[in-house]
C-alpha cells in the first residue's frame, strides 16, 4: 500500500512503533534522548500540536511547515553537543561552513529514527532494527479531527491503562499545554481550538469516545 505523502503546509498524525512491537523506551533517559533528537531533527521542519511516547510506540500530531518557512541549516548556530549529528546528516564535507541545505521533512523523520536507533542499540547492547520500516501517517483534514486527535494522543496512556488521568503521565504534551512555561508546542492554537484552558481540562477529564475518529486511529 502506498503511504500518504508528506507535503508542505499540511497536518499529520504520525505514528511509529518498535519492530515486532519491541519496546522503544526502558528508562527516563531513553524518553529524554528521543525528545532531544526530535528537537534537532523535526522542529526545523514542523510545528507540534500533541505528542505521546509510550513504551513500544509513539504518536505525534504535527503541521509540516511551508517550504518558505523552513530555513537553511547552519552548522555555526548548532549547539556544540549537536554539531556532529548535524554535520554528518546535512553536510557533504565536514569543514565546509559555506554549504548549507534546506532539510526535506520526510528525510528528517528518517534521520530521527536512525539517530535514535543507533544510540539506543549502543546503550542497550542490541543490534537488530528498532523501528518499523516505514512510519504511519494520516492527513488531518478538518477541525473536528484536529481537536479529537489532540484528546486521543494526550489520553493514550489512559487508553492503554498506564494511568487514570493524562496529567499523571510524564511523557506526553498534556502537562505542557496546561503549563505557563515557555514552549515550542503550539499552545495558543491548541487552546483556541478548545476555546480556553478550562474547557481543555474539562474535556480531557471526560470518558472518551473515539467512534468519531475510529477510522483515523493508528495503533
Amino acid at each position: 500500500m502506498q503511504k500518504t505523502p508528506i507535503e508542505y503546509g499540511k497536518y499529520y498524525h504520525i505514528f511509529n512503533k518498535g519492530n515486532n512491537s519491541e519496546n522503544l523506551f526502558f528508562k527516563p533517559e531513553h524518553y529524554r534522548h528521543f525528545l532531544k533528537l526530535y528537537e534537532i531533527y523535526i522542529e526545523p521542519v514542523a510545528e507540534t500540536f500533541a505528542w505521546c511516547l509510550m513504551r513500544n510506540h509513539f504518536h505525534i500530531f504535527i503541521r509540516i511547515k511551508d517550504e518558505n518557512e523552513i530555513g537553511f541549516l547552519n552548522p555555526d548556530n548548532a549547539k556544540r553537543e549537536e554539531l556532529d549529528i548535524k554535520w554528518k546528516t546535512f553536510f557533504p564535507e565536514k569543514g565546509d561552513t559555506k554549504f548549507y541545505k534546506k532539510p526535506v521533512p520526510i528525510n528528517m523523520f528518517k534521520h530521527l529514527f536512525n539517530a535514535y536507533s543507533s544510540w539506543f542499540n549502543l546503550k542497550t547492547n542490541r543490534k537488530n532494527k528498532l523501528f518499523k520500516k516505514d512510519f504511519e501517517r494520516i492527513l488531518v483534514k478538518d477541525r473536528e479531527y484536529f481537536r479529537n486527535l489532540i484528546i486521543y494522543i494526550n489520553n493514550n496512556p489512559v487508553h492503554h491503562g498506564f494511568v487514570e488521568h493524562p496529567i499523571e503521565y510524564p511523557w506526553s504534551s498534556y502537562k505542557t499545554v496546561i503549563s505557563e512555561k515557555s514552549t515550542k508546542l503550539k499552545r495558543k492554537e491548541i487552546l483556541n481550538s478548545f476555546d480556553n484552558i478550562e474547557n481543555f481540562k474539562y474535556i480531557h477529564n471526560q470518558k472518551q469516545n473515539y467512534e468519531i475518529i475510529k477510522n483515523y486511529i493508528i495503533e
